[in-house]
């Protein structure tokens, strides 16, 4: 059973119905207390990245999500879901993340991008992976939808995949237990669904 995090951020109903698709059993989580009991979660996300923090920390969530690292279960966040997993972010301001993946969230650097680049960076993209990954199993460089202003940096041992957007940038990463995915695989049709069946394979 997948608990899908109800923190008043997600995307909730795209990525419970992208679940339904793959025959994933998945429930929403609005009491920390009941997500020990699931066997993996989906941290979504859509606002801004300090809202998102300080609901998780008012409602007992970010401990619950603490909790749920440690008990090595796997846990994936999705678009600012992932953006969230990190130590902080420069997104209207400065703000502390989770701290589950080590890292900041920055905005794109205009300066490195033709002028006519627009941000946010929203559309169809290719996810670049080194190697094949259990998250992109029987994928290859797959194409994506995006939606962001911001993005991730961290070292370079955390990140399975990167995307070209005016310059590279990190769009997926993994650490032990933890998966963070940029793009939106409950908007990315096939593709997306694989991604999201190969996260529930993961044991």
């Amino acid at each position: 059973m997948v608990g899908i995090i109800d923190y008043n951020m997600g995307n909730l109903a795209s990525v419970y119905n992208a679940c339904h698709l793959i025959d994933a059993k998945a429930s929403f989580v609005k009491d920390p207390n009941e997500l020990k009991n699931f066997d993996r979660i989906i941290l979504p996300g859509v606002g801004a990245f300090g809202d998102a923090m300080e609901h998780l920390n008012q409602t007992g969530m970010k401990e619950a999500i603490y909790e749920f690292a440690k008990s090595g279960k796997p846990m994936i966040g999705i678009c600012l879901g992932m953006q969230l997993l990190f130590e902080s972010s420069e997104e209207f301001g400065a703000h502390e993340g989770l701290g589950l993946v080590d890292g900041k969230v920055v905005k794109f650097d205009k300066s490195k991008m033709h002028e006519d680049t627009k941000v946010p960076h929203m559309g169809w993209n290719v996810i670049k992976t080194s190697d094949e990954h259990t998250l992109f199993e029987g994928l290859t460089n797959p194409y994506l939808y995006f939606v962001h202003s911001y993005h991730a940096v961290t070292d370079s041992k955390n990140v399975i995949g990167t995307t070209e957007y005016g310059y590279d940038f990190v769009s997926a990463v993994h650490k032990e237990n933890i998966y963070g995915f940029q793009p939106h695989p409950e908007k990315s049709h096939d593709n997306g669904l694989k991604i999201l069946k190969n996260f529930m394979n993961i044991k």
